[in-house]
């Protein structure tokens, strides 16, 4: 695969990945199966792997959740919600222990525990008092849903006096037990209202709502597993430990669990499960994976999304037989037309599934799909999932080949398909009306101009009664409340916290504005890089084809999409409009400040588990100082700050390579 094409690729990965996460953790609405999804995620971090000019820091292989809603207060976490890394096979999780077992030896047990089919949230409490639950949110930051997390009565708002930190956070999974789901969908079902397809939905949406008191007549469940505090590594040495006593501190914790001690117990746990979920009554849908040993875990550290010293492991999904009855066609804020299947109703793993995406035609083509054939599909306790093969034996002889439409099924214009490209393309950017509806969202969308108070079906809504018609009218509706108050749905409250939102949005920095606008391969950390190289939009918008393509990690594909972006004149109008209105489109230049120099130039690796710091202590003072964090041990390294319970590994190797060895307190000495 050329660059071009990989850029390609990325880009219409990514978009699938972002929209799929969005609908999974925000409208508790998923439209993909897991196994799909993560295949998707594994071929994306294989080409970002290879075309590392074209990784996104905020790809979907860096994040380890989705977004978070507009509707509830937003919270940081303390410690990161990361996700874990999968697999659906034996050979993989083989690999894993391999891993495992080079990094800190073979003296270690794993955990097994079930993996629930739910949604993660995040309890803090304080001297034994519910204090806050918050949602996984995009790993970093989630939802404050805790007037909701009170009404659960699985998990207690004050506990007993027994020997618990005075401050600590504790994970967990709520759900929803299938009987109870039964019972909610069929009054949702007689109430008139759309039904959820499968408890993990209903769970999720439960845990939305802005009605503590509705939420309280849901019975969700909870079970906790895993415990954080600052004094955790004083109480306990190992995560069996901790599970055996946030258990006698009245959590709902669940028995379904095993201490093992190689990988093949661990395997015959997996075994067991893989039937043994049909007998129990809520969903799970794997097994997770830890090793035990605290000081373990800290050796073996983390990626950037997720923990070295767990995984999990996902049952495969489940195959059902159905007709293919048509394609429907999808047009995307970039013009991307993306075909969508529709299938005659078929029950799979528990659920009605109606349509799958088919992708692009070179998808259509390769299942040479056709009109009446009967397919197989495959899912992982989602709602949309994936054709995997036509039943040629089941083909009627006078069935006809899918043609993919030449011209747009939203505007009527004629489609291009690039040389190299798997998608095909509404160039009509300015007259097609799901791209002007997307680009519009697109643009107040929370990395871009993040504009409060105006959300998806409000830029729908003002588009259809003529308010809207491109980015720079948003900043005109100020001019316009008299028509806005006669909207239905649209009180005075409401409107004036939404000019609010727009006023506020004036203060985003020049890369933010750069990056709001869409253009085509220009995602938020490419707006970045133009930003700093150009520094202002003016000479960003003069600059050739060639001198865009200079810029460090900026290809040929990205220069030519800016270039053909601001040659058209339109363009270049609304951002005049929008320099009009006060929008940054300069940067801002920012030095940044340190406590000292001591480590300038010296280069570190931190290993074990210490006395007085904890890694991101040190990583932040190493930093601080001018000092710089490598992952890994080499030549090039001047120190390994070694604490207890460093792997053997690492220490040998760093003797083989004559790496100064230090320990915590000479690392102070070094700075003072």
């Amino acid at each position: 695969m050329s660059p071009a094409e990989a850029a390609i690729r990325i880009e219409e990965l990514t978009k699938e990945l972002n929209t799929y996460n969005y609908q999974y953790y925000v409208l508790a609405n998923p439209t993909i199966s897991d196994y799909d999804f993560d295949l998707k995620l594994k071929e994306l971090d294989a080409l970002e792997q290879q075309f590392p000019q074209f990784l996104d820091p905020d790809s979907p292989t860096q994040k380890v959740g989705g977004d978070i809603t507009q509707r509830f207060d937003t919270v940081r976490h303390r410690w990161p919600m990361l996700s874990l890394s999968n697999t659906y096979s034996e050979q993989e999780l083989r690999d894993f222990d391999n891993r495992v077992r080079k990094a800190i030896g073979n003296d270690f047990e794993y955990v097994c525990e079930l993996k629930f089919d739910g949604l993660s949230i995040s309890i803090t409490y304080e001297n034994g008092v519910l204090k806050r639950a918050v949602t996984r949110g995009d790993g970093v930051q989630g939802d404050d849903v805790t007037a909701n997390v009170r009404t659960i009565k699985s998990i207690p708002n004050r506990l007993k006096p027994n020997g618990y930190p005075d401050l600590f956070e504790i994970r967990g999974e709520i759900f929803m037990h299938r009987a109870a789901f039964q019972r909610l969908n069929n009054e949702r079902i007689e109430n008139g209202e759309m039904a959820y397809a499968n408890p993990r939905n209903f769970a999720a949406g439960t845990i939305k709502l802005q009605d503590s008191a509705e939420v309280a007549r849901r019975p969700l469940d909870c079970f906790l597993y895993f415990l954080y505090s600052n004094e955790r590594n004083r109480l306990f040495s190992n995560h069996w430990d901790s599970l055996q006593a946030v258990k006698a501190w009245g959590f709902h914790v669940s028995e379904h669990m095993a201490l093992c001690s190689s990988i093949d117990e661990v395997l015959a746990f997996i075994a067991k499960w893989e039937q043994g979920r049909y007998d129990l009554s809520y969903d799970i849908d794997g097994i997770v994976i830890k090793v035990n040993d605290y000081g373990q875990q800290e050796e073996l550290g983390f990626t950037a999304k997720s923990p070295r010293w767990a995984i999990s492991y996902k049952y495969k999904a489940e195959q059902a037989e159905t007709k293919f009855l048509s394609v429907s066609y999808q047009v995307g804020r970039t013009g991307a037309v993306t075909p969508v299947a529709n299938l005659s109703p078929v029950l799979l793993a528990g659920t009605t599934v109606k349509r799958a995406s088919l992708h692009n035609a070179n998808e259509i083509a390769r299942l040479d799909l056709r009109e009446g054939d009967m397919v197989f599909v495959e899912k992982g306790g989602e709602i949309i999932p994936k054709i995997t093969a036509v039943n040629l034996l089941k083909r009627k002889p006078e069935s006809q080949p899918i043609s993919y439409p030449l011209t747009c099924p939203e505007c009527g214009t004629s489609l291009v398909r690039k040389p190299g490209e798997a998608v095909h393309y509404c160039p009509n950017d300015e007259g097609c009306p799901p791209q002007i509806v997307g680009r519009m969202q697109h643009f107040i969308g929370r990395k871009a101009m993040d504009i409060e108070g105006m959300g998806d079906e409000t830029i729908e809504t003002f588009f259809k009664q003529g308010l809207l018609h491109n980015i720079t009218d948003i900043y005109s509706l100020k001019d316009k409340q008299e028509t806005l108050v006669r909207l239905d749905r649209f009180g005075q409250k409401s409107i004036e916290n939404m000019l609010a939102g727009i006023e506020k949005s004036k203060e985003k920095p020049f890369e933010k504005v750069l990056f709001a606008l869409g253009i085509r391969y220009v995602g938020e950390t490419i707006a970045k890089k133009l930003a700093s190289h150009f520094k202002n939009m003016d000479a960003l918008a003069a600059a050739s084809k060639e001198e865009i393509e200079s810029v460090y990690e900026i290809g040929e594909r990205i220069a030519e999409s800016v270039t053909e972006y601001f040659a058209k004149d339109v363009h270049r109008e609304q951002l005049e409009r929008l320099r009009q209105h006060g929008l940054h489109l300069a940067i801002e230049e920012k030095t940044n400040e340190r406590l000292g120099d001591a480590l300038s130039g010296k280069t570190f690796v931190i290993s074990g588990v210490f006395e007085h710091f904890s890694r991101e202590e040190l990583t932040s003072l190493i930093e601080s100082h001018g000092g710089k964090l490598l992952s890994s041990i080499s030549g090039k390294l001047d120190y390994l700050v070694a604490g207890d319970k460093m792997g053997p590994s690492k220490l040998a190797k760093a003797e083989k390579l004559k790496v100064p060895i230090i320990s915590e307190q000479e690392l102070l000495s070094m700075i003072n």
